[in-house]
């Protein structure tokens, strides 16, 4: 069986719980947990699934596989809610490189709330089981697992009181297209580009004659010690990038467990393609719905945080447009949500060290959306604008108690431009519950309004229960990345 299946795991509660495996061909299977057995036959290949009923949380159980003589059991198998926590290095990021990590780690004693992390293997063959075990949440084990999806599933636990398991399989620079099937990319017509680079790739590469060159530069810097220490080549073809590969190696190994939703925190290494990702990232989300056989599960995301330098003067921001690109993704896929952190980051750190308020407000969404609690969750977007003389009035949904700043009184963050396209700075007024007016003494006739559109944008709107404004732009204007392929 795939080592998710193993002493400690968490199973989903309230849902019909997938249990897989190998055995014999044409062998009959029996698989029991409480009350429940249901069985099956192994096909030609000695592939097993089953489907036991659903079950409310609790435990811990023993959940009994059978097959002729051989019998496996797992013990301490605990009834709750399991969230899969995926993407690239800000949801790797451990408790022990975040905020207050030893107080964090000093404080985990939660028996219930049980994490699996998988190892990461890039590869173009799907991976049947990786090495890797359950464990609860202990000052010991949470110091090296995601700091995001500890957060966020502490805060689950704590609320709803019931078990909750982590499935980490987040590896850190990893593009969109590796966790997308291969055929799907191609089948898409959108990535033809993209897919010819990789074949380019995969039939010219050659990671020995790579090394070689490597060793040579390596014995000559030894030998004088001018410039940088060479660096070893990494091998594109079972790195993160390489489409399909983390689909194949980290993905696949639990795809078909029963879940609740996923967690997903990546984008940065998307940002020069982000037009791009307008399509990617919805057909990915889909591509691991349609192949898990379970239903629509919720899929949630953290936006892009401030990075970088701030700008002098606005101007086109790669960032800007993938943080776009992720917020469009909510109207075309149903049941997804987008944690916005445009106020967490650091300019200095691609990597900023509060991941507690991340799995907060991805935990709201949750929450809110799949556990029926009152609570505010999303951030507020825009809506509308209308111009009036030399103004701008713009209408926003979602504003929770109504529109309201951070810090000083004054809205900061909006550019406004006009037909030419020439941004400059805006002053702003909060004019209603969801309304700001916008205008500047340099632009007489408006035709556009931006709001946080930068890598590292300087920004104070946020809804009165402190969630940001979500960044945007009325416009539609052709922007820096448009024609990024690869």
């Amino acid at each position: 069986m795939s080592s998710v299946f193993g002493d400690a795991m968490v199973l989903q509660r309230q849902k019909p719980i997938h249990i897989w495996g190998w055995t014999a061909p044409d062998s009959e299977v029996k698989v029991s947990i409480g009350d429940a057995t249901e069985s099956a036959t192994t096909d030609t290949d000695g592939r097993f699934d089953v489907q036991l009923p659903a079950m409310e949380a609790g435990g811990p159980h023993e959940l009994s596989i059978v097959s002729g003589s051989d019998q496996r059991t797992i013990k301490d198998v605990l009834i709750g809610e399991v969230w899969i926590c995926s993407g690239q290095s800000n949801m790797q990021w451990a408790v022990s490189q975040s905020n207050d990590a030893d107080l964090e780690s000093l404080a985990a004693d939660f028996p219930e709330l049980r994490l699996i992390t998988v190892p990461r293997i890039g590869t173009q063959e799907p991976q049947p089981s990786f090495e890797g075990q359950w464990q609860p949440a202990t000052p010991e084990s949470v110091r090296d697992f995601s700091a995001v999806g500890y957060f966020f599933g502490r805060q689950l636990h704590q609320t709803l009181g019931v078990p909750v398991g982590l499935i980490d399989n987040a590896w850190g620079g990893s593009s969109a297209e590796a966790w997308v099937r291969r055929d799907v990319l191609q089948n898409a017509g959108t990535f033809d580009e993209l897919l010819a680079k990789w074949r380019d790739v995969e039939a010219t590469y050659d990671h020995e004659a790579a090394m070689d060159q490597y060793r040579e530069k390596l014995k000559q810097w030894q030998a004088d010690r001018k410039g940088g220490r060479p660096r070893a080549p990494s091998n594109p073809l079972v790195n993160q990038h390489r489409p399909a590969n983390l689909y194949n190696g980290v993905l696949y190994p639990v795809l078909g467990y029963t879940i609740r939703g996923v967690i997903w925190y990546q984008g940065e290494s998307n940002a020069g393609r982000a037009y791009q990702y307008r399509e990617l990232f919805p057909l990915m989300i889909q591509n691991w719905r349609d192949d898990w056989g379970q239903d629509d599960f919720p899929f949630y995301w953290v936006q892009l945080a401030d990075f970088r330098d701030e700008a002098d003067s606005p101007g086109g921001s790669s960032w800007a447009e993938l943080r776009e690109a992720q917020t469009m993704t909510m109207s075309k896929l149903d049941n997804t949500g987008e944690a916005v952190i445009v106020n967490l980051g650091e300019a200095s750190d691609i990597h900023p060290k509060n991941k507690q308020d991340v799995g907060k407000r991805l935990a709201r969404w949750a929450l809110a959306r799949d556990y029926g609690y009152d609570i505010p969750y999303r951030s507020p977007t825009y809506e509308s604008m209308e111009v009036k003389d030399n103004k701008v009035v713009l209408h926003f949904d979602h504003v929770g108690g109504g529109l309201d700043t951070f810090d000083v009184n004054q809205p900061i963050g909006f550019t406004i431009a006009g037909a030419d396209q020439t941004f400059v700075e805006a002053d702003a007024k909060i004019t209603g519950k969801d309304t700001v007016e916008v205008w500047s003494d340099q632009i007489q006739e408006p035709a556009a309004v931006r709001y946080a559109w930068a890598d590292n944008p300087v920004c104070n709107v946020q809804s009165a229960e402190g969630l940001p404004l979500t960044p945007f732009r009325t416009d539609d204007w052709k922007g820096i990345t448009a024609d990024a392929k690869q």
